[in-house]
């Protein structure tokens, strides 16, 4: 009997929340199931919020892939672009307190009708942004959806996947991750092959806008939600689904609401905070990767001929880094749910990524580092960042887990709020630290490969001209150009007399002094030092700047060096164990408790 009114209760409660769910707007707005899905459906329901994210932050990151090109079109200063970044964060970080709502109206409708606002922001409003300002308002607005998806996807990839098993919550969280990364590693490698047949920068805006609708049509049919009497349970790992579902179908919604009563008050805990606050200033260098890592190659490195980096020589890096980053979280991630720890992780992972980023800031010492050096270390440092993030990511979860479970999604929204306003307000001394951004690539147009290989091969023309520019600029004036090549071609009495008193007697002593000198290292280059000489003021500031820009970026390196260290103290504020052995033990008293419950709930008839 008892099971009887309990399959009736749940029947009335199955069809409370699926009225409504028919029609247009059930179809638009109503993206809930009742019924945790097994593990083939849940993988597919995991990979396709993986998915969205992807898309969602290529689209962001878009940007990233063509600084140097938006600075120059727009004549944008590198402080303002700086501030646009700024902004786009602070706005985003107040984005993801309302997205804690998430956890009484679900998660799908956020990232779903995100992707279709993000893909028309970018594929219509930012090609067309016809100043500064309109491009800038633009890339905040992408900030304002950003900052909820960032919520509402981890959470969603939380309500699929247990603390523990073959696709456990560190594995997931991994491939999450690779949303923001692959994101990067997108725009890197579509600049790389697309930058070279468009003429304009505006085409890569276009194709980024165009998958996310694209992408946006795939979820509004076939993305889910766990309903919230199922989302705001714990599981620990698969084994629990019985047990679940069973606790499911005897929750009020008086309970489901009385579950996520006063939320702040129960998430806005010391630990939570130490910790989202540590891992945002662990992130420096990954926000520094994202934002700048395209112009940080491209004005600071160099090639054999002298030439810098090209924007696409700097994606190709990109591609390195972010390639062996999302390659790494998976791994790590599935590491980590073998081991059933995530703290080992962290520290270990701390320590490498100091180690090697420490390696990477001195190579702009050498601005002639190889394109393949740089690549290898920039691998070993992603791999290092991704033992750190995946594990911490199943580690903060499950800490918010510990709370309530019903309030993962106010846990991941303070997390992004930390997150965002450690990055805005950084960034706020990034143009101060890094000034001479702005001289290369205002001035590199100048400095061609040419020019830059004769600058290399040929110093004594440089030198020599350079230090009697006064007098080579009275013999290049079209009044005594005549006179000289007379002189040169016939040093007879006659000529001499004309040169030396067109030029004058302290001019012609020294171009009688110097003949030697205009004959090896002036005539034979004089297209090259006109060249020269013509654009001195450009390549004068872009040779200053050049000689700043490597101490710079080290000094903002060192910043992010110093995140790293403090980011270690709040490994220990983590739930979970140091050592697998005693995880698997507390897996497996877990698993005699959820057994023993569930035999109670199924003698009373459940």
């Amino acid at each position: 009997m008892a099971a009887e009114t309990a399959t009736a209760a749940a029947g009335n409660a199955g069809g409370a929340s699926g009225s409504g769910r028919g029609g247009l707007m059930g179809f638009l707005f109503v993206h809930e199931t009742d019924e945790y899905p097994t593990t083939g459906k849940r993988t597919g329901y995991l990979l396709l919020a993986v998915l969205a994210t992807i898309i969602l932050y290529y689209t962001y990151y878009t940007q990233t892939g063509v600084t140097p090109n938006i600075l120059r079109y727009y004549h944008m200063t590198f402080a303002f672009y700086v501030g646009i970044v700024i902004v786009s964060n602070l706005i985003g970080a107040f984005a993801s307190l309302p997205a804690s709502m998430t956890d009484r109206l679900g998660r799908s409708n956020v990232v779903i009708y995100g992707l279709l606002i993000v893909g028309l922001i970018v594929a219509v409003w930012i090609p067309n942004a016809g100043s500064e300002w309109s491009f800038a308002t633009a890339v905040s607005a992408l900030g304002l959806v950003e900052g909820a998806i960032l919520v509402a996807t981890p959470a969603l990839v939380r309500d699929f996947s247990p603390q523990l098993g073959t696709m456990g919550r560190a594995s997931a969280m991994g491939f999450w991750t690779i949303g923001p990364v692959a994101g990067s590693l997108i725009t890197s490698i579509v600049a790389t092959h697309t930058l070279a047949h468009f003429v304009d920068w505006q085409s890569q805006f276009i194709i980024s806008g165009v998958t996310s609708l694209v992408v946006f049509v795939i979820c509004l049919f076939l993305m889910k939600d766990l309903s919230s009497r199922l989302r705001d349970q714990l599981m620990v790992s698969a084994q629990d689904q019985l047990l679940v579902e069973a606790k499911a179908r005897g929750v009020s919604e008086e309970a489901v609401l009385a579950a996520t009563e006063k939320p702040w008050s129960q998430i806005l805990k010391w630990d939570l905070v130490g910790s989202a606050a540590g891992i945002a200033i662990f992130l420096l260098v990954y926000y520094a990767a994202a934002g700048f890592f395209t112009i940080f190659y491209s004005t600071t490195f160099k090639n054999a001929d002298g030439s810098y980096f090209s924007v696409t020589q700097a994606n190709g890096l990109n591609v390195w880094f972010w390639g062996a980053d999302a390659l790494a979280l998976i791994v790590l991630g599935v590491l980590s749910d073998r081991l059933r720890v995530r703290k080992p992780f962290m520290l270990i992972g701390s320590f490498g990524a100091i180690a090697m980023l420490i390696v990477f800031l001195l190579q702009a010492n050498h601005i002639h580092t190889g394109y393949y050096t740089l690549a290898t270390i920039e691998v070993f440092l992603a791999i290092f960042l991704s033992m750190v993030f995946a594990p911490w990511m199943a580690s903060y979860t499950e800490t918010v887990e510990a709370k309530n479970p019903a309030l993962v999604g106010t846990g991941l929204a303070l997390w992004g709020w930390v997150l965002r306003v450690v990055v805005g307000i950084s960034f706020i001394f990034l143009p101060i630290v890094i000034n001479s951004v702005n001289p290369v690539v205002d001035n590199q147009p100048y400095a061609t490969a040419a020019i830059q290989q004769f600058l290399a091969q040929h110093p004594a023309s440089v030198a020599f001209a350079q230090e009697h520019a006064a007098f080579l600029g009275v013999l290049n004036e079209p009044a005594n150009k005549p006179v000289v090549a007379a002189l040169a071609a016939d040093p007879s009495g006659a000529n001499i007399a004309a040169a030396e008193k067109a030029l004058g007697a302290a001019t012609f002593g020294e171009l009688v002094k110097y003949q030697t000198q205009l004959k090896t290292l002036v005539v034979p280059y004089e297209t090259q030092l006109n060249y020269l000489a013509a654009h001195a003021t450009q390549l004068t500031a872009l040779q200053n700047a050049v000689a700043k820009s490597p101490k710079q970026w080290q000094n903002w390196f060192w910043v992010c060096v110093g995140g790293m260290v403090l980011f270690i103290p709040t490994i220990f504020l983590a739930k979970g164990r140091w050592s697998p052995k005693k995880a698997k033990e507390d897996e497996d008293e877990h698993d005699r408790e959820v057994a023993r419950e569930l035999a109670q709930l199924t003698g009373a008839g459940v």
